[in-house]
């Protein structure tokens, strides 16, 4: 493949790497832009296949999103891709009041003048978290369990967007007033002699969105043949779809199958290094664990007073505390592991929302202000220390430190655990330009009986 094939904007940035490494590690050439890219900017290089846009739209209101997603799907579609991808979390964690997965829908059913929308969640390339989507219904594994995600240990209890139901229909029903169809697992499986092809032209003509069921790799190769096989049909404009990484996985699925791309199976972990930055804003179980490994194996911990950050009067104080001691850290050769909390019950969470409360700040704004407190802190780092590799902990974390990073662009280097690749930045400041990344969703895990993951990241060990 040389022209454009799929051009995807990311509702967070760690799940923008998760697609960036399903297509790259397909032989696919994958640039991951924090900017909708314009024709000028991918002039710069060469042999694009797929173009992705790291964004923040899951913490948006639907309003914020009637601001901006219009404008961002039409750039998109301009660069005349055969397919644009509105790509979701996994987990499909969103609310009618934030990240509503069903205006994004309402939007891009407007700006593609498309008659239904294919929305494909399950990933079971993500093993050992796979996700699995039967009859409608989302499943999570968590440490070798697999939960209905309305009794995941985590998502359930999401602070912003806990997953309270497991049918995804009626979840994302009560986020649009689009008509919502479902291909089961029955047909996708080809079971009792039920072609998908049938059943999706049904759906399509019937309902505005048609969710496919799956829960193993033959079913994502199946889903990715219905999907490309209706991309090649449009010829006005691209196709548009909604998905998790389950969707890019679909697609490389089918076109591994059928010829169109060999698959790069044989994957060298990165190189190691002698240290790293660690910034860690996530406080899920998941990273608690990895910081308290990373914490008895050679990282040095500075925690973040979070309710200082808050108050003006101290916020710059402590941001000059946090990058002296993480500079003086790195110049004795160790790894500054920057963190604010310890797990979701780390009494600085209360105490840090109760600041906030009495500075008039919002709980809707809380995490934004420490986002954009962390990205300063993490510039501060890179500025004076010499920081070669980086690694964001943190959804959220991850999108208010990348643009403080000034960072144009990343492209794929390596595995680190599934869906967190390590990336190659372009940037236009050469403290930054050609230093290393790696964007952790608060629940990925290397694929070991520990929870290694900022270990594998600093020594690259082969743990994929």
């Amino acid at each position: 493949m040389t022209d454009l094939t799929v051009a995807y904007y990311a509702d967070d940035f760690t799940g923008s790497t998760d697609v960036l490494e399903a297509f790259a590690t397909a032989g696919l050439r994958t640039v991951l832009f924090l900017e909708p890219p314009d024709e000028d900017a991918l002039s710069d290089f060469e042999d694009v296949d797929v173009v992705g846009v790291a964004g923040r739209s899951r913490t948006m209101t639907p309003e914020e999103m009637d601001g901006q997603l219009p404008d961002v799907f039409s750039q998109l579609g301009a660069l005349d891709p055969d397919l644009c991808y509105y790509k979701v979390c996994s987990t499909f964690d969103s609310s009618p009041e934030i990240g509503s997965i069903g205006r994004a829908i309402d939007i891009g059913r407007e700006v593609f003048d498309t008659d239904a929308v294919p929305v494909v969640v399950a990933a079971p390339s993500l093993e050992p978290r796979g996700r699995y989507v039967a009859f409608g219904n989302l499943f999570g594994t968590v440490d070798g369990t697999t939960y209905r995600l309305d009794r995941h240990p985590t998502m359930r209890q999401h602070p912003v967007t806990p997953m309270t139901e497991a049918d995804l229909t009626e979840h994302l029903g009560a986020q649009t007033d689009a008509t919502i169809g479902c291909i089961e697992l029955t047909t996708v499986d080809g079971a009792f002699n039920r072609s998908i092809w049938t059943a999706y032209d049904r759906e399509r003509r019937e309902r505005d969105v048609v969710l496919f069921d799956g829960i193993n790799h033959e079913h994502q190769r199946t889903v990715g043949s219905v999907i490309w096989r209706t991309c090649s049909q449009r010829r006005e404009q691209p196709m548009f779809a909604v998905g998790s990484v389950g969707l890019g996985y679909a697609l490389v699925g089918h076109w591994v199958k059928t010829g169109v791309v060999d698959h790069l199976s044989a994957l060298d972990p990165p190189a190691p290094v002698e240290q790293i930055l660690v910034t860690a804003g996530s406080v899920s179980p998941v990273t608690d664990a990895q910081i308290d490994w990373a914490l008895h194996h050679g990282f040095e911990g500075i925690r973040v007073r979070t309710a200082a950050l808050l108050e003006p009067a101290t916020a710059a104080d402590e941001r000059d505390r946090v990058v002296a001691a993480a500079t003086n850290v790195l110049e004795g050769g160790e790894s500054p592991l920057v963190y604010t909390g310890r797990g979701p019950d780390d009494p600085a969470i209360e105490r840090t929302r109760q600041r906030a409360t009495r500075l008039d700040i919002a709980e809707s704004e809380l995490g934004s202000r420490l986002g954009s407190e962390l990205g300063k802190i993490t510039r501060g780092i890179v500025d004076d220390g010499n920081v070669g590799r980086i690694c964001l902990a943190g959804g959220d974390t991850s999108g208010h430190v990348a643009p403080a990073l000034d960072i144009v662009a990343l492209e794929y280097i390596g595995p680190v655990a599934p869906g967190s690749p390590l990336c190659d930045v372009i940037a236009e400041d050469p403290r930054v330009n050609g230093c290393e990344i790696v964007f952790k969703g608060g629940q990925v895990e290397t694929t070991a009986d520990e929870p290694n993951f900022f270990g594998v990241v600093r020594d690259g060990e082969d743990r994929y």
